[in-house]
């Protein structure tokens, strides 16, 4: 039976899907077949590595619609990569790569009822690497889950392709050098929830954090990556601390090798940003957001008088004909499913 889902009033929230995999593996790193069950609760010890200390990653990524009536996916290898290096740091076995982007598709499929239309929204998919055996010490769990649900979902921002307005916090820091920023720890989530209301209650779409060190360079917008533009150049922060996103990843490769533009990654300080001419964010939820004004201890700067820069829109423009076909991938980032 057809689920009844009226895309045309799809946000980011959860709204499952029929189906989701499940696959266990035990400390000696082989992961069973795993099975495709329908979606609903779980059993899970109350002595879990996940519950009692954090010991868990999460992926995220979107099958969508072309035109064509094709559903495809962007890049889900370079998805599969970033969660082995993140279990590795927590100490989980890897799920196998290969085995990660064929589950995605096969679930994809068996959830094909609920991708939404060509432009109504997209099938988001969240891959989960948890330690669920049951365990009192602070040391790997003895059992690992890894599982995968989807939902389709809206647009991240309700304001869409528009610009945003961000304000930079000094009362929070998101991740200390050296520590798990550079993963997708779900540790690091729950400490970004009271940041976010404090500044949405100012009346700001997300807050900016800086790093932990000095307190005075650019990391992360919220759950997403920082950009600049300044004349021909896309300026980024540097990896470290910082989540190495897909998106981000892409649009550096689309402003240097389809642009042109010179492609710069540093610490990027709030000097530097409001010196800026454009700014955005990317992440997969979000894609591109343009960044309208950011405003730092009461002084604001604004960018193109709240609207969506060049160099943004260009960037959006080619990022999101290559993830719907309609520009030729000549990186070799569409995966196909049906």
């Amino acid at each position: 039976m057809s689920p009844k889902i009226d895309f045309d009033k799809l946000s980011f929230s959860i709204m499952p899907g029929e189906t989701m995999f499940i696959s266990k593996c035990k400390p000696d790193g082989v992961w069973d077949q795993g099975a495709y069950l329908p979606y609903g609760d779980i059993p899970i010890s109350p002595a879990a590595g996940v519950l009692n200390y954090g010991q868990g990653l999460f992926e995220g990524l979107k099958a969508l619609q072309t035109k064509e009536g094709k559903v495809v996916l962007f890049r889900p290898a370079e998805n599969a990569i970033r969660m082995g290096e993140g279990a590795h740091r927590i100490c989980i076995p890897a799920y196998p790569a290969d085995k990660f982007v064929e589950v995605i598709r096969e679930l994809v499929r068996r959830n094909i009822e609920f991708v939404p239309p060509y432009g109504k929204g997209s099938l988001y998919i969240r891959p989960c690497l948890w330690g669920t055996g049951p365990v009192l010490g602070v040391s790997p769990a003895p059992e690992f889950t890894f599982m995968v649900y989807v939902s389709p979902v809206g647009p991240y921002f309700k304001t869409g392709f528009k610009p945003i307005k961000l304000e930079i916090t000094r009362e929070f820091h998101r991740a200390a050098p050296k520590g798990t920023g550079g993963v997708k720890s779900i540790g690091n989530y729950a400490g970004a929830m009271l940041p976010a209301k404090t500044t949405k209650a100012k009346g700001f779409n997300e807050c900016i954090y800086l790093d932990a060190r000095e307190d005075k360079y650019i990391e992360e917008v919220g759950a997403a990556n920082f950009f600049c533009v300044k004349g021909k150049t896309v300026i980024t922060p540097r990896l470290g601390s910082i989540l190495p996103g897909i998106t981000r990843k892409s649009v550096m490769q689309i402003a240097q090798d389809v642009m042109g533009m010179k492609v710069v990654e540093k610490n990027v300080s709030v000097e530097e940003a409001f010196d800026a001419d454009e700014a955005f964010c990317s992440g997969t939820a979000a894609v591109i957001s343009p960044i309208g004004s950011i405003t730092c201890e009461g002084l604001e700067k604004v960018y193109n008088n709240f609207e969506v820069g060049p160099v943004t829109r260009e960037l959006y423009d080619h990022l999101t004909r290559i993830q719907l076909c309609e520009e030729a991938d000549r990186f070799g980032w569409i995966v196909p499913v049906v």
